[in-house]
């Protein structure tokens, strides 16, 4: 095979932190090329610098592509060579079809004029190619984002890709999009299209990359061929030791009951005769991490926003107490005065504000706690947020960095700072490692037990099962809406739990 690309010596500065420090990368011709590390080792930098994000002139290091030096001015630029990034936040215009989406700013036109029935033309052979059915005039904000993704890719190969970069492509995805997305992907290689990858799923890289870099602060560690990647061998490179042990160990010591939840009912917040929560019923003792099982769709969420200050549905019924005392829960402010608090699985769409700063971010929901007699005190709420980040180990140069600016991992702890500020008896903890490496997970799970054995409950949803079984005391299964069993840690397994799951579709409440 012939080299493709190489980076040589890429080094990025931002104010106070080296990004990129001497990395070196080589991908050869028509191969799949995994990028692995935490988040914030440098990986979307990198690929920013090969894609004219970040100009020539604002790096150091060179771009070699296909024999030749490049000094790219743009996306534009890099574009015109066949080099096509997507990010993880898709960019196409939702309320544009998907044939405008293919085209915004490489319209088929003629003087100015656009050819409509050959751009119609060329979408449907673009779309046939990566297997969608759907009609060119079909709006892309009526699709789902697995849709969406091949869109992008599509609009890729609407502009002679030779080089495919994806960002984390299946971070937003279910199982059946991203094993769609991932043949895709063997069907470019086949085709010819180079590709790169960054991504956090492991068993993915391992089904389809011929060759893995791993990134550890900013460094290059190692590039493994295929019969060297393994996931081990990867979580080594990546965190620099051994993770034999995924989930940090913990003795359980459960104490007196905290939270009780009774004969709780949710309907859907605009399907009036919709029932989304069935007779749920649940609890939690002080020191216990409770997991919640199930399938996408089951309920999961829609329970944890309804007791959280009714933030989905209508029609709510049931008891609420903590500690033996009936609670009001029927706003956000009476949830957290009774002790509940909730991270979202959307970080950066619901638990974030990305503009502003770290300190302003985590002193959102307690603004009383950094009040002086009614007035905002900036130096307490400064103070708070330097607390927060030591305690919570938070990888910024000073808590003025904007939100938008940390890793996945690093956003995660400011908005569990931001719940703990409130002093929370319980907190429900919906999907707290998506999209965070296997490092940053591991410091998450510390975090959880800490809390724990603080006397605090922990109500954790999540979809990976592995993660439910290694971190939970307890777990209750969902499904459509209803609790349909619950096991101890030592009964718990992935067949026990789908047999639950299984077992209860379709029946009555």
């Amino acid at each position: 095979m012939t080299t493709l690309l190489e980076m040589r010596g890429i080094s990025k500065l931002f104010p106070g932190v080296r990004a990129l420090d001497q990395v070196n990368l080589s991908v050869e011709a028509g191969e799949i090329h995994a990028i692995c590390g935490e988040n914030g080792a440098g990986k979307s930098t990198l690929m920013k610098v090969l894609s004219g994000v970040y100009p020539h002139g604002s790096y150091e290091g060179d771009i070699v592509y296909d024999g030749e030096t490049l000094a790219l001015k743009s996306i534009a630029d890099s574009e015109s060579r066949g080099i096509i990034i997507i990010h993880q936040e898709l960019a196409l215009v939702p309320l544009l079809s998907i044939a405008e989406n293919l085209f915004l700013g490489n319209e088929v036109a003629k003087a100015g004029v656009i050819n409509w029935p050959l751009a119609f033309q060329k979408t449907a052979g673009l779309l046939q190619k990566v297997g969608l059915n759907e009609a060119p005039s079909t709006i892309v904000g009526k699709l789902g984002v697995g849709k969406q993704q091949l869109i992008e890719i599509a609009k890729a190969l609407a502009k002679d890709v030779r080089l495919l970069i994806l960002d984390e492509p299946t971070a937003a995805l279910q199982e059946n999009d991203s094993q769609k997305l991932l043949d895709l992907m063997l069907e470019l290689k086949a085709q010819g299209v180079t590709q790169i990858i960054i991504s956090h799923k492991l068993n993915e890289i391992g089904r389809v990359a011929d060759r893995t870099t791993i990134i550890r602060d900013g460094t290059t560690v190692s590039t493994l061929n295929r019969k060297e990647i393994t996931e081990d061998r990867i979580i080594r490179d990546m965190v620099g030791r051994d993770m034999a042990h995924r989930y940090p160990d913990r003795t359980p010591n459960p104490g007196e009951m905290l939270l009780e939840v009774k004969d709780w009912n949710v309907f859907h917040p605009d399907q009036k005769d919709r029932q989304m929560i069935r007779n749920a019923a649940f609890s939690v003792r002080k020191g216990e991490i409770v997991g919640i099982a199930g399938l996408m769709g089951a309920g999961r969420t829609e329970l944890a926003m309804s007791l959280f200050g009714r933030s989905y549905g209508r029609n709510i019924t049931g008891s609420v107490t903590m500690g033996g005392k009936p609670v009001d829960t029927s706003t956000v402010t009476k949830a957290v005065d009774a002790g509940l608090a909730y991270v979202t699985e959307d970080r950066k769409a619901l638990g974030l504000i990305l503009e502003e700063p770290i300190l302003r971010n985590i002193s959102l929901a307690n603004l009383a706690g950094i009040a002086l007699r009614g007035v905002l005190n900036p130096r307490r709420e400064a103070q708070v947020a330097e607390d927060y980040r030591r305690a919570m180990n938070i990888r910024t140069p000073n808590v003025q960095q904007k939100v938008m600016n940390l890793s996945g991992g690093n956003q995660q702890k400011v908005v569990l700072s931001k719940w703990l500020f409130t002093d929370p008896q319980v907190l429900i903890l919906d999907e707290p490692t998506r999209g965070i490496d296997v490092g940053a997970k591991f410091e998450i799970y510390n975090i959880m037990n800490q809390l724990a054995a603080d006397g605090r409950g922990i109500v954790m949803i999540s979809s990976e099962m592995p993660e439910l079984l290694g971190m939970c005391d307890r777990i209750y299964v969902m499904n459509e809406g209803r609790i349909v069993g619950e096991l101890s840690r030592a009964e718990a397994s992935q067949e026990r739990i789908m047999a639950m799951i299984l077992n209860s579709v379709g029946k009555a409440a």
